[in-house]
């Protein structure tokens, strides 16, 4: 873990070594190859003696993708005094970041990272906007406000479970199409880019809980070669 201090904005972040040139990600902690985000952005408000709390949740994809949203939430409420956000990124382990932005340690960003990781979602940013009603909240009033206000949001969000998937790239010839057909249809695998020649070509996708099998499977094609799919 790593404490970084820059003039006021603290910001405390969390990297873990799970990513992989498969597309998405590795699975959960629990050995699934399931997760829960949200289906699109969210709003909430929280008001407290004056102050108003404007919180966005956000599914985010990466941390460019998380960078580009704060930024045009900062433009929209540029009045705000504060922008205090978190996000988590990825399964297992993963990835994540909480930010104070100006308001006193632990205060803000900790306080929305905690309602992220207690509806168990990843892949999500909130994004917490304070306008300063002129008066002082104090420690406790400043996290249950960034709390609860991360908390409305999230609570006006649609989420949904998404699956694990893995890509490999496939090459066979021609005469083994039917039996690469037949496993991907029973395996209610997904397929991309094909080309179909002498050496046919194409993506094949599925859920990392079904990896050994399919992979077990086309190996005993004759002349298929298979690699993971490079991440695009």
């Amino acid at each position: 873990m790593i404490f970084w201090l820059q003039g006021e904005i603290r910001e405390e972040f969390c990297y873990f070594a799970v990513t992989s040139r498969h597309n998405s990600y590795r699975g959960t902690m629990d050995g699934t190859d399931s997760y829960r985000t949200i289906r699109k952005a969210s709003s909430g408000l929280y008001k407290e003696k004056g102050s108003r709390f404007a919180a966005a949740a956000h599914p985010v994809s990466d941390e460019s993708h998380v960078k580009q949203l704060i930024e045009e939430v900062r433009r929209e409420h540029h009045e705000a005094r504060h922008h205090c956000y978190a996000y988590v990124l990825g399964t297992g382990e993963g990835r994540w970041r909480a930010n104070d932005d100006g308001e006193p340690s632990g205060t803000a960003g900790r306080p929305i990272l905690g309602q992220i990781r207690s509806a168990g979602l990843t892949n999500v940013l909130v994004i917490v906007s304070r306008y300063f009603g002129g008066t002082l909240l104090g420690v406790s009033g400043l996290i249950n406000a960034y709390r609860t206000a991360a908390r409305s949001a999230l609570d006006n969000a649609e989420i949904i479970e998404e699956t694990v998937q893995e890509s490999h790239e496939l090459r066979f010839p021609y005469a083994a199409l039917n039996d690469v057909m037949k496993i991907i249809k029973e395996e209610e695998a997904a397929h991309s880019g094909q080309i179909f020649d002498l050496e046919c070509r194409m993506t094949v996708s599925f859920r990392i809980s079904a990896r050994e099998r399919i992979l077990q499977r086309l190996s005993r094609i004759e002349g298929l070669h298979h690699a993971a799919a490079e991440e695009k």
